[in-house]
């Protein structure tokens, strides 16, 4: 049956959009299918991305473990160690020794500084007005006990010792008429009246001279110059006792008052340790407590006992002095000097010390350097008394542990390294 022309059109029209569909969902799958494969792609390409970083880590992990230091942090719980060897910890000088039972005398310390003895320390003073015709004592010499240390010309030594050589030519003239008068009385030619009265003159003239020969000895001066012969108005100033001069205030030439301090001498076989103590620690500090002390310059030290404890506090500073007095061999110890005065304590006994050079401070805690197998653990402690040389350690530690006494200072000083690039 012949169609018409408008179907002919309609069917040409149902066929091009069958085509069209057809191919559109031919498409649509392909396109599907092609973005399916390529998300699988990079899935797959994911996985040996992420295996081959997982290979780089194991990598990166393997090589940090190869050069990290010696000492690296433990489990949680465990302590720190340092691996050492015995030849390393040989090259590196560090000491050992063992905790072990003591007896600790605790001990207090002071500040304190070296003082002249005042019990052997004078101040030389001529006692008469006069002018130095001579100084032969130098500053820092060491003089003995009668030595001269100036010739003094002084009108009023001239005078006493006028005065004693004329009482002594009134004595020898009382005598000569005493010995006579007695004769005379004797021979009943004089009256006995003549003869006592004699005899009192003789008396008088007899303690005339002993008063001149007094007022010389309280001067210092003798009873003739100071050259055979000399001059009645010299007098020469001597040394107290065996001593240095310390200080000088006279030369040739110069005028002196009778109270003028011209010479310091001290005996410096011995000195003062000079130390305040509080109120507080009065109870800790008594006569006859045995102390240290310690120069703060030097390594100097020496033992000795509080010889004083001032029974007044300062008005002002509510502190007592106290002193100790120490022998002086070779005048180590010179006036002037810093010291630390240590008082001691009784002795107690406690189960654990170490020395106190192994004791080192790690994030603020107080830590000893344990021997273990492969070298030193770092093991903190609490320590308690101690007498500076020993430390009683109270929690951390037992008796007969093996620890790093001397130069401990290393291991620490490892550790930070150690812990320096372990953070890094």
């Amino acid at each position: 049956m012949a169609m018409s022309k408008q179907q002919r059109a309609a069917v040409v029209a149902i066929l091009v959009a069958g085509l069209l569909g057809g191919a559109a969902i031919l498409f649509t799958g392909k396109g599907g299918s092609a973005t399916g494969e390529a998300a699988h792609g990079h899935a797959e390409h994911g996985d040996e991305h992420g295996h081959e970083h997982g290979k780089e880590g194991d990598k990166a992990g393997a090589h940090a473990d190869a050069s990290a230091p010696a000492a690296q942090p433990q489990a949680e719980g465990k302590p720190h160690v340092i691996a050492l060897t015995p030849a390393q910890i040989e090259q590196a000088g560090i000491g050992m020794a063992t905790a072990a039972a003591a007896a600790l005398r605790s001990s207090v310390d002071f500040p304190g500084e070296i003082r002249f003895n005042d019990d052997r320390t004078a101040h030389v003073v001529p006692r008469v007005a006069g002018v130095a015709q001579a100084v032969p004592a130098n500053l820092g010499q060491a003089v003995r006990k009668g030595e001269v240390l100036a010739l003094i010309a002084s009108t009023t030594v001239a005078e006493q010792r006028s005065e004693l050589l004329a009482a002594q030519k009134r004595e020898a003239l009382a005598r000569a008429t005493y010995a006579r008068e007695k004769t005379l009385w004797q021979e009943k030619i004089s009256a006995e009246q003549d003869y006592q009265q004699a005899r009192t003159a003789l008396e008088e003239a007899q303690i005339a001279v002993q008063n001149a020969r007094q007022k010389l000895t309280a001067i210092g001066a003798a009873e003739r110059g100071g050259a055979a012969g000399g001059a009645l108005n010299q007098f020469a100033l001597r040394a107290p006792f065996d001593g240095i001069v310390v200080e000088k205030h006279l030369s040739l030439g110069e005028a002196v008052k009778e109270d003028a301090s011209v010479f310091t001498v001290s005996d410096l076989s011995s000195v003062w340790a000079e130390f305040v103590v509080s109120a507080r620690d009065l109870d800790r500090v008594r006569v006859g407590e045995a102390v240290t002390v310690r120069s703060s310059a030097s390594a100097t030290q020496a033992e000795g006992k509080v010889s004083y404890v001032g029974a007044l506090l300062g008005e002002q500073t509510r502190t007592a002095k106290a002193r100790v007095t120490l022998a002086n061999p070779g005048t180590a110890w010179r006036p002037g000097l810093f010291v630390t005065v240590s008082v001691l304590g009784a002795p107690v006994q406690v189960p654990v010390t170490v020395a106190a050079d192994a004791l080192q401070q790690v994030d603020g805690q107080s830590v000893v350097f344990v021997a273990v197998p492969d070298g030193f653990a770092v093991q903190p402690v609490k320590t308690g008394r101690t007498d500076g040389k020993l430390v009683e350690v109270t929690q951390g530690l037992q008796a007969g542990a093996r620890y790093a006494a001397a130069n401990s200072f290393i291991l620490k000083s490892e550790l930070g390294k150690a812990s320096a690039g372990h953070e890094h």
